[in-house]
């Protein structure tokens, strides 16, 4: 029986890098060593890293002011990473609270500088992405997570605004096209769509940096990252080499715009069922669904256990709500293909004609 990885994260990754990464391990591109014991300094692993910036610049278009960083620490630095090197003292930033993460971000740049929580959907447990709310002319930045996948909520627009975006899109980074010019800042953990956990992806517009008062330790300072090309320590390698390796897959599968497409068929098929099966029901207003984490509970609590069973039984794996919310979460991430979808779909089914 086939496995289908539902996992929001570490989570599915293309089968093709898979094997050549397992290959890359044994030998790295015939030079008779493991990927894993090649030297950061080497010119095997420079390629890479070039490969995997020059990727990143022509999947988004990046502008020539936008510098590509691969750094370790994990989404989650980046909450007082961005603050600390964009936020004076005194000064502003606007943030937008859609959830756990974004929640996580604002205590952190609270340590830098003044917060102004702008919006926020906590009133409602999350499930919708706010809408009206004034962003302060002044501001430093304006803060927002782009996809929720504790709450399955996403922006499907950005704000238009003068002040900089700084955006954390761990979760739908090259899931779709998007216009980098009005972000300042965008950093993504690499573990739902780009490649294992140990590496982030951040890039900045460097006409930000070099503006803040404040002493930064020198590796939380962008600029030493970018004068020293992501290497101003020992990177992590293999998570690196297997982030270009997925960004080649998504440039040979035909881009952001293919990524978008073959997202949106997905998203269809899982919530036309929950919405069609009358013992399911979407967690996520409508509007504000996420395109790459499919929210749903059941209308009978006693129903949850039978079906994460029957769910197990069909090969899907990782349905479970995250112990915050409970419930059900499907992660369709750009890996994820339809097949594995539909054997969610038939499986909601099957238990809607067992216990309908």
């Amino acid at each position: 029986m086939k496995k289908h990885n539902f996992s929001a994260g570490p989570a599915i990754l293309p089968a093709a890098v898979i094997e050549q990464a397992a290959a890359a391990v044994l030998d790295f591109n015939g030079i008779g060593f493991s990927l894993l014991e090649i030297s950061h300094r080497s010119p095997e692993f420079i390629q890479v890293m070039e490969e995997a910036e020059a990727l990143v610049s022509e999947l988004l278009q990046l502008p020539e002011q936008y510098k590509v960083l691969f750094l370790s620490g994990g989404a989650s630095s980046q909450f007082f990473m961005t603050a600390m090197n964009l936020l004076e003292q005194d000064g502003h930033a606007a943030y937008i609270d859609t959830g756990t993460w974004s929640s996580k971000a604002i205590k952190e740049a609270r340590l830098f500088g003044n917060v102004d929580v702008i919006a926020s959907s906590k009133d409602k447990q999350y499930t919708y992405i706010p809408k009206d709310y004034l962003i302060p002319e002044g501001a430093a930045y304006l803060h927002l997570t782009s996809n929720n996948t504790i709450y399955g909520t996403q922006f499907h627009a950005f704000p238009t605004t003068s002040v900089p975006m700084v955006c954390d899109m761990s979760s739908d980074i090259f899931s779709r096209p998007i216009d980098v010019s009005g972000f300042g800042l965008i950093y993504a953990g690499a573990q739902k769509n780009l490649g294992p956990a140990g590496v982030t992806l951040v890039i900045v517009n460097e006409e930000l940096l070099g503006k803040v008062n404040r002493v930064i330790p020198s590796m939380l300072n962008y600029k030493n990252h970018i004068e020293q090309q992501s290497s101003y320590n020992t990177p992590p390698v293999f998570p690196i080499y297997v982030t270009m390796l997925t960004l080649r897959w998504i440039k040979a599968m035909g881009g952001l715009a293919a990524m978008e497409q073959h997202n949106r068929t997905k998203a269809a098929l899982i919530y036309n069922e929950i919405d069609r099966n009358p013992l399911f029901r979407g967690v996520a207003q409508t509007e504000d669904r996420s395109l790459m984490n499919a929210t749903f509970v059941t209308g009978d609590p006693a129903h949850e256990k039978p079906f994460l069973a029957l769910a197990k039984e069909a090969g899907c794996d990782g349905i479970k709500g995250h112990r915050s919310v409970g419930g059900f979460r499907a992660s369709i991430y750009n890996a994820m293909e339809q097949e594995s979808v539909l054997a969610l779909v038939q499986a909601m089914q099957h238990f809607e004609r067992v216990n309908g």
